[in-house]
């Protein structure tokens, strides 16, 4: 399996130890997580050095509630802990390259100050 199924006793742990984490939120009757679901796995095959996981909404409804997830299937997008990317909707394949590279170049001391000024606000 290339990917972690993720609960609310791992989903923490998971952000906070690993460098970059894409996240997709689904559910058992949701036919767009059906179909997202082969494209999921092949980025995840195709980029072992970043760690995809998934949240069954049903099943771990605190992770859904506590990110506002309102609807599946969302990608969710993770690096050093910090929330870069909560977007519905599916990813085509092609678009995982792209988001990556641009996940990996984000300056995250920049983006840390950005999120220290907006909480001074």
């Amino acid at each position: 399996m290339a990917y972690i199924d993720l609960t609310t006793k791992n989903f923490n742990e998971t952000l906070d130890n690993n460098e970059i984490v894409i996240i997709a939120f689904w559910a058992e009757w949701c036919g767009p997580c059906k179909q997202f679901a082969p494209i999921f796995e092949k980025a995840a095959e195709n980029y072992p050095d970043i760690t995809f996981a998934k949240v069954n909404i049903d099943e771990q409804q605190a992770i859904a509630t506590q990110y506002g997830i309102h609807s599946v299937p969302t990608v969710m997008v993770s690096r050093d802990g910090i929330i870069l990317l909560n977007q519905g909707g599916t990813l085509p394949e092609e678009a995982f390259p792209k988001l990556i590279d641009h996940v990996k170049g984000l300056d995250m001391d920049e983006i840390r100050k950005e999120i220290a000024n907006e909480d001074d606000e």
